[in-house]
């Protein structure tokens, strides 16, 4: 027991351990993982009790890229997606604009560490889906390996999307936003640039943004989870074409969704350089944009989702910025 206790604590201390190459082949960390989410959708109902009700529903994605991942009978067959909703208590139908927002981290999930975001959102009269993409964490390792990074991942955000306004009677479907953090940022530009006439706008916050320019500062052991046969496959200076591919400043022209970006000299996780690049990139295609770009922001790369005065004086800029498109029936405070 006294093992077992010290695997869960390590396992929920995120931010100190070290990306694994090998950690979607340990069956142990997998069951850790399960256990882990199963303890985190507890909070979450503690954590928003008296402000939105919840619901896990699973819908689904596209099928995969790497049928490799799937048994010989599964081959083929769309991706089972765990989904959360929140919704305003007592809400009225069709009165309000749907919220994505697709989790950070390479793997990962939506923890609560989102619930403080996730609160003010529901409270402003947003409808909030969060899906659990292909390649999250706390499913096993078959839905780990699925991993599109880039890809298909970024279809299933999309078909929470979908999912949400068609079967949510609370959702105006015509007032449509995304916003995320980190790889949740990488979604959001990715997701409006792919499907740019289904979003009436869209932040992302300290966005992944340039995965060549991002192999060449980060570990060798962060490149090699990428070139692991279930993720890209190959190391970026090998093919720098497929990483531009699933980049979002190599994709810049396709912008056509009002944005606004925020990210922070200091940040430990997504160098300023990335940001820097993409908002260049947007410029010099002649994009109209928002930026911010934070001098050591207190929280560096989680500085906007801590519970600091700063960080709510920066998420009412969000969210204003994203009640300028969306209206909804509270607005911020």
């Amino acid at each position: 027991m006294d093992e077992l206790a010290r695997l869960l604590a390590d396992l929920l201390d995120e931010e100190e351990r070290p990306i694994e190459v090998d950690a979607g082949r340990d069956p142990l960390r997998h069951r850790l993982d399960a256990i882990e989410k199963s303890v985190d959708d507890v909070l979450w109902y503690r954590r928003l009790d008296g402000v939105a009700d919840i619901e896990k529903a699973m819908i689904v994605g596209p099928p995969p890229a790497n049928t490799e991942a799937q048994s010989a009978q599964a081959e083929g067959n769309r991706v089972r997606l765990p989904t959360y909703l929140f919704t305003p208590l007592d809400g009225e139908e069709g009165d309000h604009p749907l919220l994505v927002l697709p989790h950070g981290g390479v793997h990962s999930n939506l923890s609560t560490q989102y619930a403080t975001v996730v609160s003010e959102l529901v409270e402003q009269g947003y409808v909030v889906v969060a899906p659990e993409y292909r390649g999250s964490t706390g499913y096993g390792k078959l839905h780990y390996e699925l991993i599109d990074y880039g890809g298909l991942e970024i279809e299933d955000t999309h078909a929470a999307r979908k999912w949400a306004a068609d079967t949510c009677e609370l959702v105006d479907p015509d007032r449509v936003g995304i916003l995320g953090w980190s790889h949740g940022g990488l979604h959001t530009l990715l997701t409006i640039f792919e499907h740019p006439a289904d979003y009436d706008v869209a932040y992302a916050g300290v966005p992944v943004s340039d995965l060549v320019a991002r192999m060449g500062y980060k570990s060798g052991e962060y490149e090699a989870l990428y070139s692991a046969d279930y993720h890209v496959g190959v190391p970026a200076h090998e093919d720098p074409e497929e990483y531009r591919r699933r980049s979002p400043v190599w994709n810049a022209e396709r912008l056509d969704t009002p944005l606004r970006i925020h990210t922070t000299t200091n940040d430990e996780d997504v160098n300023v350089l990335e940001v820097e690049s993409l908002i260049r990139a947007l410029e010099a295609e002649g994009k109209e944009f928002e930026y911010e770009i934070f001098e050591d922001a207190p929280g560096a790369h989680l500085f906007e989702l801590l519970d600091t005065r700063f960080a709510q004086d920066c998420r009412r800029t969000i969210y204003e910025f994203l009640a300028e498109y969306l209206d909804p029936p509270t607005g911020p405070e």
